[in-house]
């Protein structure tokens, strides 16, 4: 092949194992514009660029009409919030929707016309757009005063499919619909039953003393079902039942049968379906994702291949080291990854590659992305190789656990005997003493563990880097309460002088000493197995968390829309509430009178059909999906601690795709070729 051929290829290679390292699908155009396009579309600015360009669309909700972003929410105390001119936010929306049509236009290009027609997601983020722009339109035709923005609704849509993960997620989510509307129905049914023995079991009586049951939550239907299904998360328990129990003990087998069948039975079902059903089509999504991984690297080795460097008459297609070499140094990825793939190069004994080594070559990217310490420092002098040992010794960190859980001790007694005194009885000296003392011997222990494992070494482990930054800080807030207070003495009282009291700075000083406490959790094993589970499963939840906004978000703009001006501190609603105040009952109380009465009283009853979907969905779907993903990375997180005990000094990360990756089928060679053959804008030479 000529030149220009060969940049091709070698182009083509780079895109494609950029395509498997982000399991992207590689059905896009692959001539040389395309590919530069391609390639500046997918770089760290661009995807900077769209990313800030949601975030901003969504957050202009905050300072729209009629947002209420204030200091405070209760409607007696707050402020008018700001209400930007006409003009202003739609403008900005303006250019975020030209950058969005930005994105749509070289997406829908890059797949081709063909490809176009089958996404339905692309299609979609069209439709999204046009109906946006249309909405937009109106809007200033009506110098931004109607009511109803539907374009407001529809901005979570760019962030859903701005992502693959949250596409799969939502795919996967979808497909257990079906299993979790056969409960969600066993659960009405359920409900159903009840409300119906409760308004014969509750019904009205000629006496009005015995008949609270009725009043206050089996007057009707609506109100039966409600009552129920509030009684179903438990947040009107005990209250339900006290009149009736009040009247006669034998009631409360109603409500201990339903809340032990709904709650118990039924809601707990409902859990072990939805973790069932969804970890296997996750595990099927995830299978997908390792396929357009194996399928990346295999098209980049036949577009390699094609660089007329074997025989024509070869019955084996090979690769040379040479050409992936060049191709390594264009590729963007993980520089432990490289590097590894170029050592097992630099080992191999081999001028070229076939395309099992080649693929064998590329399954770096599938490992767990292990973090080496670096070693500790090594010292000539007898003494300071005794003082290595000691300070670098579990047992003294065993010390610093004692030390640090004395000082919670010792602050849990002060503040035990202070709890009760006025501020000017307080004498602070004891508190600020021993405070002063630990921390002298926290800096110590700091110090000397760098002087056993050297700063580099310190730094590489998460709890030090905790504990350091923690040391530090309270040393510098120590210093400012002794340059502004001067040194603890008897009698030193609290006063205010610059920022803060020096009640405030000592308190300051004892929560990051309790926080500090935490530094324990590394030397017990199952709770650091649980909290690894946790920040794991951090790391892994950006799908989770971003459909979680996108519901949030959806629900909260549609509460906007329905229920604007429903929560006003005059009127009848403020004068029962005032009522409530009158009568000596606590503050929460009429807070939630003001907030949660309008809703069904001064809208309609309706309205309760917005709060049982969002449970619905929030609590009840959500929740269990949450869960599901928890249980699945601790109990592979449980095996693995079972199979395999980690070096000291190594530490494992997983990513979701690993975590399903030892029940993951590869696929064959014929698969994979089948697939490339179908592609639309690449033509194979066998």
């Amino acid at each position: 092949g000529t030149g220009a051929d060969n940049n091709l290829y070698i182009n083509q290679a780079i895109v494609f194992i950029e395509d498997a390292i982000q399991y992207r699908s590689i059905n896009h155009r692959v001539d040389s514009k395309s590919l530069w396009l391609y390639r500046w579309y997918y770089s760290r600015t661009c995807q900077w660029i769209l990313s800030l360009t949601i975030t901003i669309i969504l957050a202009l909700a905050f300072v729209e009409k009629p947002s209420s972003l204030t200091i405070t929410s209760d409607v007696r105390y707050r402020l008018p919030a700001w209400n930007p001119p006409c003009g202003l936010t739609e403008s900005i929306e303006l250019l975020c929707f030209l950058v969005f049509m930005v994105d749509v236009s070289v997406k829908s290009y890059l797949i081709g016309w063909e490809e176009f027609w089958k996404n339905k997601w692309l299609m979609a983020y069209i439709l999204t757009l046009i109906v946006s722009l249309t909405d937009w339109i109106v809007s200033l035709s009506f110098f931004c005063t109607e009511n109803v923005r539907i374009r407001r609704i529809l901005r979570p849509f760019f962030l859903l499919q701005n992502s693959s993960m949250m596409k799969k997620t939502l795919k996967s989510i979808n497909s257990t619909l079906p299993e979790m509307a056969s409960v969600v129905l066993l659960l009405a049914v359920h409900l159903s039953l009840f409300t119906m023995f409760a308004m014969l079991l509750f019904a009205r009586t000629k006496d009005d003393q015995q008949d609270k049951e009725w009043v206050g939550y089996f007057r009707n239907l609506p109100d039966s079902l409600t009552s129920l299904l509030v009684l179903l998360t438990t947040a009107n328990n005990p209250d339900v039942m006290l009149p009736a129990y009040s009247k006669n003990r034998a009631y409360s087998v109603f409500f201990i049968l339903f809340t032990v069948l709904g709650n118990l039975f039924l809601m707990n079902l409902l859990t072990a379906i939805i973790y069932n059903q969804f970890r296997g089509y996750l595990l099927k999504s995830v299978q997908s994702s390792l396929f357009r991984r194996r399928l990346g690297i295999r098209a980049a080795f036949e577009v390699l291949s094609s660089l007329k460097e074997t025989p024509a008459n070869a019955q084996q297609s090979y690769v040379s080291i040479g050409a992936l070499l060049q191709v390594l140094q264009k590729v963007e990825m993980d520089s432990r990854c490289k590097q590894a793939i170029m050592r097992s190069l630099k080992m191999c004994s081999c001028d070229q590659l076939s395309a099992a080594q080649f693929q064998k070559l590329f399954e770096e990217l599938d490992k767990d992305a292990i973090k080496q310490h670096p070693p500790s420092p090594q010292y000539r002098s007898h003494f300071l190789q005794k003082m290595q040992f000691a300070f670098g010794h579990p047992y003294f960190g065993y010390l610093g656990n004692v030390v640090a859980l004395a000082n919670i001790v010792s602050i849990c007694v002060v503040l035990v005997m202070d709890a009760d005194k006025q501020p000017s009885e307080r004498d602070d000296f004891f508190l600020g003493a021993i405070n002063c003392f630990f921390i002298l011997y926290y800096l110590l222990e700091m110090l000397l563990k760098i002087l056993a494992m050297g700063l580099k070494r310190y730094l590489s482990y998460p709890s030090n880097r905790f504990d350091g930054l923690l040391t530090v800080i309270l040393l510098i807030l120590e210093i400012a309460t002794f340059a502004v207070y001067g040194f603890p003495h008897p009698g030193w009282r609290p006063e205010f002088m610059g920022l803060l009291s020096l009640w405030d700075m000592v308190r300051l000083v004892n929560m990051l000493i309790v926080f500090r406490f935490l530094r324990i959790i590394p030397n017990m094993k199952f709770m650091a197995l649980v909290v690894t589970t946790l920040l794991d499963l951090v790391k892994n939840l950006r799908a989770f968390a971003g459909i979680l906004v996108v519901v949030f978000y959806a629900f909260a703009i549609t509460g906007i829309m329905l229920f604007k001006g429903a929560v006003v501190p005059l009127g009848n609603t403020r004068k029962k509430c005032d009522f409530v105040a009158l009568l000596g009952h606590f503050e929460a109380e009429i807070i939630y009178c003001l907030l949660y009465l309008p809703f069904v009283n001064l809208i309609c009853r309706w309205a309760k059909i917005y709060f049982v979907a969002w449970w619905l969905i929030s609590s009840v779907i959500w929740v269990n999906l949450f869960i599901a993903l928890l249980l699945e990375n601790f109990i592979h997180k449980w095996d693995r601690r079972c199979h395999r005990e980690p070096l000291s000094d190594i530490e494992y990360q997983r990513t979701v795709e690993l975590m399903f990756r030892d029940v993951l089928e590869e696929p064959t060679e014929e698969e994979l070729m089948e697939k490339l053959h179908q592609h639309p804008h690449l033509q194979l030479c066998r």
